[in-house]
């Protein structure tokens, strides 16, 4: 009996590209096939309304039949697996479900029953998968966009030094216990990288591109800055993050979606220099979490 690997997709694109890379890997070391529950993670989200966001990739796996999704009454199926599973050793699990968002060796070396196991995890740390990167490399690979104002920019990009700066908003930003990154990490992250490479042009990308140009332009110290617009307005999430993909430099907040186009940009890209947050965002009071042990290569620049 061969093995299967069902994994569970959930979250915006960055954490969707974590579980695929985390399982992708689980799979290959297992030998076993991988296929994407592209359905159950995103049906109970009512915050952000998210849905199935890597079919601009072509990625070398089937997507899940209900069965496999444990419908019908999947939620119920699905906490019994798990609490069944709960009581068993981790290699002997049918149902696999991460604990807390920190690194998990066991993880790394987990071997797979015969037969199908379900996999839910947000696996958020390149040491799940770092050893099958160049095959990440070539299966997460983009086509560029199609449109004259996607090419030209892209064209804007190449042509010089450029910087790719992304701010998430994940609420207005004026509470005490905002999700929302610092505006004193940005500027420190443009100073320290402007003293070590002289000039640059940045180009800024946001949820909220307006409101992010207002606070970080300032920062910039007079250096050449566009605010890439078009693409919120179009709904074009993946053509924003082909975009960041084509700069040199990045200087990323509190989002899994840009951490993403920075690690792969380094591998296509000698000399890539990424700046990155430490603060942990208190996870009583926002949506998201970040600075937890794993997250975080070691050689970006962590500020």
């Amino acid at each position: 009996m061969s093995r299967k690997l069902i994994v569970r997709l959930k979250g915006g694109l960055g954490n969707q590209l974590f579980c695929y890379a985390t399982a992708r890997r689980l799979a290959w070391f297992n030998n076993a096939d991988l296929v994407l529950d592209t359905v159950t993670g995103f049906k109970y989200d009512v915050t952000y309304h998210r849905s199935y966001a890597l079919g601009a990739f072509a990625l070398p796996a089937r997507l899940a039949t209900a069965a496999e999704q444990m419908e019908p009454f999947g939620r119920v199926r699905r906490l019994i697996a798990r609490k069944i599973s709960e009581r068993q050793p981790l290699n002997a699990r049918r149902f696999i479900q991460q604990v807390g968002v920190g690194f998990d060796p066991e993880i790394m070396n987990l071997r797979l029953q015969k037969g199908t196991t379900y996999f839910d995890a947000f696996g958020q740390s390149e040491r799940y998968f770092k050893d099958i990167r160049e095959l990440l490399g070539q299966e997460l690979a983009m086509s560029a966009p199609s449109d004259a104002v996607n090419q030209e920019m892209a064209k804007k990009i190449e042509a010089g030094l450029a910087v790719a700066v992304h701010l998430r908003w994940f609420d207005a930003g004026d509470a005490s216990h905002s999700s929302n990154m610092s505006i004193s990490f940005y500027a420190q992250a443009i100073a320290h990288l402007l003293a070590k490479v002289g000039q640059a042009h940045f180009y800024l990308f946001s949820d909220r591109p307006d409101q992010s140009e207002a606070l970080l332009r300032p920062l910039i110290q007079g250096q050449p800055c566009t605010v890439v617009r078009h693409n919120v307005l179009s709904g074009s999430a993946e053509a924003d993050f082909w975009l960041m993909r084509q700069c040199q430099h990045f200087i990323i907040g509190n989002s899994t979606y840009a951490w993403w186009a920075a690690w792969l940009r380094e591998q296509s890209h000698q000399g890539t220099q990424v700046y990155a947050p430490a603060r942990n965002v208190d996870p009583e009071h926002s949506v998201t979490a970040w600075g937890f042990p794993g997250l975080l290569p070691e050689r970006w620049t962590i500020l």
